[in-house]
């Protein structure tokens, strides 16, 4: 299996990093520390030389209650930063749902488009279809970060996100995307409760049915909070246990903020399974 990307066909053979680069003043966790251009790509280059395989750069801050960023905005953020990342020699991913940023991105050479909205928004399944290879990551999202939390979703959501996946992905096959260009994102956090949350976690691999590989965003998000009573910059420890867990339950690639100790712990998390003969380094 691979994920067909702009430049590379990545290999998911091996579970992957994907590095958050936050070129916002008020992303959740660290906004405002790399919303220059220079701290932005020195945080690129720190996280390549931790091991990511992946950088996803972002503009918007898409944590609960955020209010929208202007197209304008999100391009000054964002196009420097991606005009000198793709020199890096690894895949680029831009986390956005406006389908304007996304053709700019592509145009400078962006390997994947990230989109919360899973091209909801008027406009960008076209130009995603449009592009001749790049990667999508579809996500879940219950309503619109701005009142996702206001009224989470009810019920047993594992049915729903995936009902909801499964259309993402077929409306992408449709225009003729091909399956290999397509991951997905059961989006935790977004309109979910605490529980709903690690019952996505626990019955993952359910998930799986759907044909694509997983992308498990874990990273810091609340619901560690809620269940450590750690504050959001002493999650690293749960944000880590979880990414392995949500490996462990098959997902392919995880989107987290501590790349090293991510890596770290996804080398002993391999050797076990070489050591089991269950896996291959």
């Amino acid at each position: 299996m691979h994920w067909q990307t702009t430049r590379f066909s990545i290999p998911l053979n091996k579970p992957l990093v994907m590095g958050i680069v936050n070129t916002t003043p008020d992303s959740f966790s660290d906004g405002g520390r790399y919303s220059q251009v220079s701290s932005a790509l020195r945080h690129c280059e720190r996280l390549i030389s931790d091991g990511v395989d992946i950088l996803d750069i972002g503009g918007e801050s898409t944590r609960p209650g955020s209010p929208a960023v202007g197209l304008e905005e999100e391009l000054n953020r964002v196009l420097p930063v991606v005009k000198e990342a793709v020199g890096f020699g690894i895949p680029i991913s831009v986390d956005t749902y406006k389908p304007e940023v996304m053709r700019e991105v592509l145009d400078l050479g962006a390997d994947i488009v990230n989109d919360i909205w899973a091209l909801r928004q008027p406009g960008a399944l076209d130009v995603v279809a449009q592009h001749p290879s790049c990667g999508v990551c579809l996500m879940h999202m219950h309503r619109d970060p701005q009142t996702m939390q206001v009224s989470p979703m009810s019920g047993d959501i594992l049915p729903q996100v995936r009902s909801f996946l499964e259309d993402a992905a077929s409306a992408l096959l449709g225009v003729g995307v091909y399956r290999s260009r397509i991951v997905l994102d059961p989006g935790i956090g977004f309109g979910k409760t605490v529980e709903q949350n690690f019952s996505l976690l626990a019955r993952q691999q359910e998930l799986l049915t759907c044909g694509f590989p997983l992308l498990a965003g874990w990273s810091r998000k609340s619901s560690l909070g809620a269940v450590t009573g750690l504050d959001v910059d002493a999650r690293l420890v749960p944000s880590v246990a979880a990414a392995l867990l949500s490996v462990e339950r098959g997902a392919h690639i995880v989107r987290v903020h501590d790349v090293k100790e991510t890596v770290s712990a996804l080398a002993v998390w391999k050797a076990a399974r070489v050591s089991a003969g269950t896996g291959s380094l």
